[in-house]
């Protein structure tokens, strides 16, 4: 049993909300520009966010957050933009069940980067996990091809 209160729990949310959203992309960006598609998709975020934030009871003021902490959340944010502006583009070019995992090689680069930056160190197994995504995620890129 996954306790709600662990991280895992709301990984797996996570991926199946992510799962969905490529399912649900895919979809609604058949009669629009990709763009226009993620500039659409991430105001109803704001709106959504905002009002769970809100109602929540977590609202508190942004500009007390310190400059560090701005600095990295921007960082995040642009990259993130970017991540949607690309993924939207692929999804709108290519197949949800080919596009969707290669974008997760993201996992991979996670691991590289946490190691590089953060000094995470996974283990033996850890790193064979990694290795079988990149495998699969390179499989998929090759049969793409």
């Amino acid at each position: 049993m996954i306790p709600s209160t662990g991280w895992t729990y709301w990984a797996l949310l996570s991926a199946m909300f992510a799962a969905l959203t490529a399912i649900f992309a895919k979809i609604g960006i058949q009669e629009v520009d990709s763009d226009l598609a993620t500039l659409v998709r991430t105001a109803i975020i704001i709106v959504v966010l905002s009002a769970f934030v809100w109602f929540a009871g977590k609202w508190s003021n942004p500009f007390a957050l310190s400059s560090k902490t701005w600095l990295f959340l921007t960082l995040s944010g642009l990259a993130t933009g970017a991540s949607w502006v690309c993924y939207f583009r692929a999804l709108q070019i290519g197949d949800a069940s080919k596009v969707a995992p290669v974008d997760k090689f993201s996992l991979v680069l996670v691991a590289v980067f946490a190691f590089a930056f953060l000094g995470e160190r996974p283990n033996a197994q850890e790193w064979l996990g990694i290795a079988l995504i990149a495998g699969g995620v390179l499989v998929l890129a090759l049969k793409s091809a």
